[in-house]
């Protein structure tokens, strides 16, 4: 992909090699509401930390069995950013989360 813009979605029509059709009498949305909810704290602490959203960010999405699904979606540099920040805070702390 070229550009930055459109290279992040909301995560629904990610296509990848696990995700099938979806059975009716599944409640999808429930799954997704609790992705959201935790993708969108997530996307807070990255905000807080100084990363842009359109560089890393992290989309709800849900299952085959309508459970709850949060990727991270990022160029590369922002997951090497993000990785030494999670490595300094596992070193400061004993490895502790």
């Amino acid at each position: 992909m070229t550009g930055s813009e459109g290279w992040l979605n909301d995560g629904l029509d990610m296509p990848c090699e696990d995700f099938g059709f979806w059975t009716p009498g599944v409640d999808y949305m429930a799954g997704w509401r609790e992705a959201r909810e935790s993708a969108d704290r997530l996307n807070r602490a990255l905000l807080s930390v100084g990363f842009e959203l359109s560089v890393v960010r992290t989309v709800a999405s849900t299952n085959e069995d309508g459970q709850g699904v949060v990727r991270l979606a990022a160029w590369p540099g922002a997951v090497d950013r993000l990785a030494a920040l999670l490595e300094a805070r596992a070193d400061g702390d004993g490895g502790a989360a």
